[in-house]
């Protein structure tokens, strides 16, 4: 297993979560970073992306203010804190590693997925 995501739950609106995608040290080492989600019925799409070092990021337009991806190489994890979470938000967030060392926000340029967890908020 490469990528393992974890931290999915169930929370009220307005609540928060905080995933988390650990990854071997392989592939993390030269890779940007992306989670994605996918709720039933929709394609899945880009939420953040960051590059290799954390220096630059990306978001989908609907979490910016709210969500806050990030990463700790010396522990080959990254994160995604999410706050003030609406329905909207209810999906299957996966992690996935880019092969770019940029924050890549086409789906097209991440070539490694981990399974996904499950975030489901109920207003």
């Amino acid at each position: 297993v490469q990528l393992q995501a974890s931290g999915g739950g169930s929370v009220q609106a307005g609540g928060s979560l905080r995933l988390s995608c650990a990854a071997s040290r392989r592939m993390f080492t030269n890779n940007g970073m992306g989670w994605f989600r996918q709720a039933p019925g929709k394609e899945r799409e880009l939420v953040a992306g960051i590059s290799w070092n954390g220096g630059s990021t990306t978001y989908k337009d609907s979490v910016k203010g709210r969500f806050t991806i990030s990463r700790d190489n010396a522990k080959n994890l990254v994160y995604l804190q999410m706050n003030s979470l609406t329905s909207e938000d209810t999906a299957v967030y996966y992690c996935a590693a880019a092969r770019t060392a940029a924050a890549a926000s086409q789906k097209a340029l991440y070539n490694y997925w981990g399974q996904g967890t499950q975030v489901t908020v109920s207003s």
